[in-house]
């Protein structure tokens, strides 16, 4: 039987999916190269960088530890609460604007060397097949062999490989959300005592093994947004992976006379991880990870020819001109950059080791007996801190004749601990003059920092009381029938 081929890449269909639906497996050969070395060693400090974060602990929490559970968020030494999530779209808006801008700059540079879906099905998934299966043309003879001993005994222990680092990897990712010891005790105990991470565990894990075993580029073609808005980010002065078209065409043989530098020699397809031919020029399946430049650099160098046939370069540069690294496009996208950082910065400075906040209690608003009027509070207090702490509690700002109970003081809290404390105001009517705005203060026994929230005594109208207690008065005074 024959080895799979693919059908020649066009522009005007994904090489990946056939006519008729079908999915055509890519088996991209290995480009030995200075681009390779570099995404190996930076795949390399990503992948211990994800894995590790569960590992390192920074002010006693692992570096970032999302304890949904305890509604905790700790990222690299800040805490924060679950009133504090508000501040993750000043996060998220600066990481999107710097994408915007390195993606103006550098087009798909993320997708290539950074993103986890490249970096885990290149230099891991992919490593797995390589080691078992062979090279490219070892792995398109073993798909098109038929079945035996020897080529099921490949594919059980490569696929057992892949269950195993996917059921690694999700381990790890829940310990973001629960820590290393919890993840450990739940695989210590019986699936039943920890059933929903348990069932968590074998959905992530299959869906891991799925897309790395089988979807692979699929994600990167069909589910992924970015590659269809990077033509909204990218213009002709945009840093991209393109071939030479000037120098390489009209392609032949190194003997031709008038040939020009490209031999047809398909190398650049046959190691591209999305089936593309990058000389039909940039594509939305391109996702910059420089393969092509490596596998042509070395043709290049067999048949003693210069490099760059193919490389990093503008569409501008690569039609003779010069490229502009200074536009509107890049200015624009630098300037919301900095916004971007500026709010996340401030968004950050805003965070305080505790949050309190002043809540009125269920029921009516307010209450009116004959001596006086009414508010009841809760005064919630969270610590953030990882340590005890004391706080120190005031109601500022109150008219002459208030009294209140409740919430005053000191109170200590444990570490991560919160508090829910009542306060109740009363005013004597004969003192009432209508609703007023007050304070209430928590600050740390230390001096280190305090928090302030204005809050409202509410009551009915002062004239409305006055009214109301001279008709009880003149009720009182009516001679009885």
């Amino acid at each position: 039987m024959s080895a799979p081929t693919l059908s020649r890449p066009n522009r005007d269909s994904v090489t990946t999916i056939r006519s008729d639906g079908s999915r055509p497996f890519l088996y991209p050969a290995d480009a030995p190269g200075r681009f390779l070395r570099a995404r190996r060693l930076t795949s390399a400090g990503l992948i211990v960088f994800y894995l590790s974060l569960p590992w390192i602990k920074v002010g006693g929490y692992p570096a970032v530890f999302l304890d949904v559970a305890e509604r905790r968020f700790h990222l690299f030494g800040i805490t924060l609460a679950a009133q504090d999530l508000w501040l993750m779209f000043f996060l998220i808006t600066g990481v999107g604007f710097s994408l915007f801008f390195i993606t103006a700059l550098f087009g798909r540079i993320w997708c290539g060397w950074a993103c986890p879906q490249t970096v885990f099905l290149d230099h891991v998934y992919r490593r797995i097949e390589r080691w078992i299966d062979g090279d490219a043309i070892e792995r398109r003879r073993l798909a098109a062999a038929p079945r035996s001993p020897e080529k099921i005994a490949r594919r059980a222990a490569k696929h057992a490989a892949y269950l195993a680092v996917s059921a690694v990897i999700t381990h790890l990712f829940l310990a973001y959300f629960v820590s290393l010891p919890q993840v450990w005790h739940m695989m210590s105990a019986a699936p039943t005592e920890h059933w929903s991470a348990f069932a968590f565990i074998a959905i992530a894990t299959g869906i891991l093994y799925f897309n790395f075993g089988w979807f692979r580029e699929q994600l990167c073609i069909v589910i992924c947004p970015y590659g269809r808005i990077q033509s909204a980010l990218t213009d002709d002065n945009t840093m991209v992976i393109g071939y030479d078209a000037k120098r390489g065409e009209p392609r032949g043989k190194p003997a031709v006379a008038g040939a020009g530098a490209c031999i047809d020699c398909n190398r650049c397809v046959n190691v591209c991880p999305t089936g593309i031919d990058i000389r039909q020029g940039l594509q939305m399946e391109c996702i910059g990870c420089a393969a092509c430049i490596d596998a042509c650099d070395e043709v290049m160098d067999r048949i003693h020819r210069p490099r760059g046939l193919i490389r990093y370069d503008s569409l501008n540069g690569l039609a003779g001109g010069a490229t502009r690294w200074l536009r509107s496009r890049t200015l624009l996208y630098f300037v919301l950059l900095l916004v971007g950082a500026g709010a996340a910065t401030w968004a950050l400075s805003t965070v305080r080791p505790a949050n309190f906040l002043v809540l009125r209690m269920t029921g009516a608003p307010y209450f009116v007996d004959p001596a006086m009027v009414r508010n009841q509070f809760f005064v919630r207090i969270v610590n953030k801190r990882t340590a005890p702490a004391q706080f120190v509690v005031e109601v500022n700002q109150l008219p002459a004749g208030i009294t209140q109970t409740g919430s005053t003081g000191t109170l200590e809290l444990g570490p991560l601990a919160e508090v829910v404390e009542p306060l109740v105001l009363q005013q004597p009517r004969a003192g009432y003059t209508g609703p007023f705005e007050f304070e209430v203060r928590v600050a740390d026994a230390r001096g280190t920092f305090h928090l302030e929230r204005n809050v409202k005594f509410l009551g009915p109208e002062a004239r409305l009381l006055r009214e109301d207690e001279a008709e009880q008065a003149a009720h009182a005074r009516a001679p009885q029938k």
